[in-house]
């Protein structure tokens, strides 16, 4: 059946007998528009087209030949207006077409949303049971949301409308039993052309204008302060605050403060300084249920305040994308627990007991199963309709996370929704992924990491922040075409023109996960901010040692997939690519020297050199980073995903922001001169973190060249079992324990390097790299990732370290020939022997212990036997 308007039959496949279709409208001329192109259509078809008149405003529809035109008296009462329609229904019988008045005009006469409500539940399904089509308007703003949800719940199709300026757009919230891979988002209409809005800075800064209250509020509102929130947004409505009220007013802006973004005496003073009653209030109308939104999201907004407020409105909305995130309240969480039999758990697993992997999967598969409140639901729902098909992330953003002291890097779950397909297939997805984040807050290196900073005892509640992903879409896959990780201190100065003070970035071509993680193969492009076109390799080595996958969503298989990079860059029309890439040729990597790249994708590769060359991609994180230095008043650390067009205009969306702790000690450390050769045990002359480690009694060595030769896969996999047992060992915990093993430990790829977590590694008190490039194990400098910051926090020295290098003076003799203590402490260990040493310093050595010294001034550090 046709509607009278062609694009909007296509965007919803056509209507079908029994549908009934709500417009939520700002304007009524605007119902009016799509109602009279279905009478239309309707009388030339042929069918009998009924407008049901109720409402004092003029009429929706003008009288035309063959419309039949009924007037109601909704001051009649609920129970005779609605047995009147039911009667007008059955007399005109099946296949007929209706036209309601706005449905908004009833609640005037009724004083209540719920009967509204109840109007449109009994009189809807009757009108689907005899195959009738009928229009709906309802004024969007003026009913709660209960009634609201009632009446999608019951409705075919469910859609709003509204307009940004000039401009008319289109977004279908509901459409029953139908799908397409765009029907859900929002259209520009356009006469006879409605496009669909993909790229995510135009669909953020247009939803935000568009709905700007998207969480509408329950019947009763869950939230303790909400009176607090009430009395803050009636002063804001005011046109002048009189003077004697501003105190008030001020007072209400920090109590407001405090219960959504607690109470941190540093973090404090930058809120005061940098957050105002606006921003305030637009995280209250985006909050789902109530508490606090957590340290990750509290540290974006007050960056992205602290950035505007320097830069100025007009430089700020330049720079940066818009933001249209949610918050689910940290209320939310607790509430989760309690109703679900969960409280008990986690308070004992978090203060009392040490909970294996294993275990967690048993854990989580309970968290699972757990279900939440009606009304949190209706929220989740409505936060669903906002952001129609776009891509979201669903990250952590516990109390304690991103705060200052307490990274919690990497700890906690975020969980990549590629949000494709019908409204209950996102809400269940939706779902799943609040209760995987929920669940993470009791997974192994969560709890080690929070006894180990002695927080065990800490309320860590769970709040969680939900943004929109940023990027464009490319093909059948969404990703963003930079995104990546900024610092605004380099500890990794590997010339010494680099100035450490301005800052590095990690930077990949996708989503940032490669910049944050370690993949097999994978380098990101690390660009000193004092010096970006100075780079840690030379000649051949910059292909060997670029990015080669990426992380993208697939629109079609709805998931997050990793590809090789070539694979997207092979067509060569991807926007801006110029930028990005260099091109191999006879052995040599040349930068494009026009806009178009005529090479097949395996010649290129990832430099970014005309990116930073061309464009103002550092300057502007540069001057990001000293701003937000300066706000925080220490250093800062960032994630970042950034756009670029066609003519290389850059525009950032900052994902994230918290204090940098620097490793290890700041001041010069002596290296002693003068040891005997044969008591060096390594040398280390490339980016360390500085500090000194005497009595060190246990080395755990892993030779590379014997992990490289193992075939047996789980094998491999359970070495990093092994190590965790030996962390944990009681007598190895009597002394220091310095961990050896093959290029990159953390790795999730086993033939890279040992794939530990935290808990696996927390009681090391030094953590050494070893690259032995024959071996596969070249390591790639960790400095920027999720581990990386863990040793940081726990002030474990990491040296990365280069046994074929003459300057590293590796006394192999020593790791080969010291006896194996292994099997003395694992007796069930054997089948580990020939690959996992744990050496006894004393007792290899005739009772020296080994030393650790690391000057972060000269980056030089050795190991010697004293």
């Amino acid at each position: 059946m046709q509607s009278g308007l062609p694009p909007f039959d296509r965007l919803i496949q056509g209507l079908r007998p029994g549908d009934n279709v709500v417009w939520q409208v700002d304007r009524l001329a605007d119902y009016r528009f799509f109602a009279a192109h279905f009478v239309d259509q309707s009388l030339r078809d042929g069918r009998e087209c009924v407008y049901l008149r109720f409402a004092p405003d003029e009429p929706v529809v003008p009288a035309v030949l063959g419309l039949e035109v009924v007037t109601l008296d909704p001051g009649a009462g609920f129970d005779n207006f609605s047995a009147r329609v039911q009667r007008i229904i059955e007399e005109k019988g099946r296949e007929a077409c209706y036209v309601f008045d706005n449905l908004s005009a009833l609640v005037a006469q009724w004083a209540t949303d719920v009967l509204l409500a109840n109007f449109f539940q009994i009189t809807c399904p009757f009108l689907y049971q005899v195959d009738a089509v009928a229009y709906f308007a309802l004024t969007r703003g003026r009913h709660a949301h209960s009634a609201v949800a009632r009446i999608r719940d019951t409705t075919q199709l469910l859609l709003d409308v509204y307009h940004v300026g000039a401009q008319l757009y289109v977004h279908p919230l509901k459409v029953w039993d139908r799908y397409s891979p765009q029907m859900f988002l929002p259209h520009r209409v356009e006469g006879e052309v409605w496009s669909p809005i993909f790229q995510s800075g135009e669909a953020a800064e247009l939803s935000s204008v568009a709905l700007q209250h998207p969480l509408q509020e329950t019947d009763a509102s869950i939230a303790p302060w909400q009176s607090v929130y009430q009395r803050l947004l009636d002063y804001s409505r005011a046109d002048e605050v009189p003077p004697e009220m501003e105190t008030e007013v001020a007072a209400l802006r920090r109590e407001l403060t405090r219960m959504m973004l607690g109470a941190h005496p540093k973090f404090d003073r930058l809120v005061d300084r940098c957050l105002g009653s606006r921003d305030l209030l637009a995280v209250r109308s985006r909050l789902i249920g109530s508490g606090r939104i957590g340290g990750k999201a509290a540290g974006i907004l007050a960056a992205r305040c602290a950035l505007r407020t320097t830069l100025g409105e007009a430089e700020f909305n330049r720079i940066f994308e818009s933001q249209d995130s949610f918050y689910v309240g940290s209320d939310v969480f607790f509430t989760f627990l309690v109703n679900n039999n969960l409280f008990r758990l986690r308070l004992n697993l978090s203060r009392s007991f040490q909970i294996t992997h294993e275990e967690f999967e048993e854990v989580q598969a309970r968290f699972l199963a757990g279900s939440f409140p009606p009304e949190i639901l209706k929220q989740f729902r409505a936060m669903l309709d906002y952001y129609g098909e776009a891509p979201i992330i669903v990250r952590s953003s516990s109390f304690l996370e991103d705060s200052f002291g307490n990274a919690f890097a990497g700890k906690y779950r975020s969980e990549f929704l590629v949000n494709q397909g019908s409204p209950d297939e996102r809400m269940e997805e939706l779902l799943r992924a609040v209760k995987l984040v929920y669940a993470s807050a009791l997974n192994p290196d969560a709890i080690t990491y929070r006894r180990r900073r002695g927080l065990d005892e800490s309320d860590e509640q769970m709040a969680i922040l939900v943004m929109r992903v940023s990027g464009l879409r490319y093909g059948k896959y969404f990703f963003p075409t930079l995104a990546g990780v900024a610092f605004s201190r380099n500890l990794y100065a590997w010339n010494d023109r680099i100035d450490p003070r301005k800052g590095l970035i990690r930077l990949v071509f996708g989503l940032g996960t490669h910049a944050v993680d370690r993949a097999a193969g994978d380098y990101p492009r690390m660009i000193a901010v004092s010096h970006p076109q100075l780079r840690p390799e030379v000649g051949e080595k910059v292909a060997k040692y670029s990015q080669r996958v990426m992380d993208v969503l697939d629109l079609e298989e709805n998931r997050l997939v990793t590809l090789p990079a070539a694979d997207l860059l092979d067509p060569g029309d991807y926007p801006g690519l110029h930028f990005l890439v260099s091109v191999l040729e006879d052995g040599q990597l040349y930068d494009p020297v026009s806009n178009r790249v005529d090479a097949p994708g395996h010649r290129m590769f990832l430099t970014f050199n005309k990116l930073i060359a061309r464009t103002d991609f550092v300057g502007l994180l540069g001057g990001m980073l000293e701003v937000l230095e300066e706000a925080y008043g220490e250093p800062v650390d960032t994630e970042f995903t950034a756009h670029l067009d066609a003519s290389g205009r850059v525009k950032i969306d900052l994902l994230q922001c918290r204090p940098l702790r620097l490793p290890g000690v700041s001041g010069p450390l002596s290296i002693p001169e003068g040891i005997a050769p044969e008591r060096v045990l390594f040398r280390a002359g490339r980016f360390i973190s500085g500090g000194e480690v005497p009595g060190i009694r246990h080395i755990l060595y892993i030779d590379p060249r014997r992990y490289a030769g193992v075939e047996d896969l789980a094998l491999k996999r359970s070495i990093g079992r092994l190590v965790g047992r030996i962390n944990r060992h009681p007598e190895v915990g009597q002394g220091k324990l310095m961990m050896m093993g093959p290029g990159r430990w953390g790795s999730n790829t086993v033939d890279l390097g040992v794939n530990v977590g935290y808990a696996d590694i927390d009681r090391a008190a030094v953590l050494v790299e070893l690259a032995r490039e024959e071996a596969g194990h070249l390591p790639e400098v960790s400095y920027g990732t999720h581990f990386f910051q863990d040793l940081v926090e726990q002030e474990i020295i990491y040296l990365p370290v280069y046994p074929d290098d003459e300057e590293a003076a590796f006394n192999a003799g020593f790791f080969d020939e010291s006896p194996n203590a292994l099997l003395r402490l694992f007796p069930s260990a054997e089948e580990f022997a020939g690959v996992v040493k744990l050496i006894d310093v004393p007792e290899a050595s005739g009772g020296a212990s080994a030393r650790v010294v690391a000057d972060p001034e000269t980056r030089r550090a050795v190991c010697f036997l004293e």
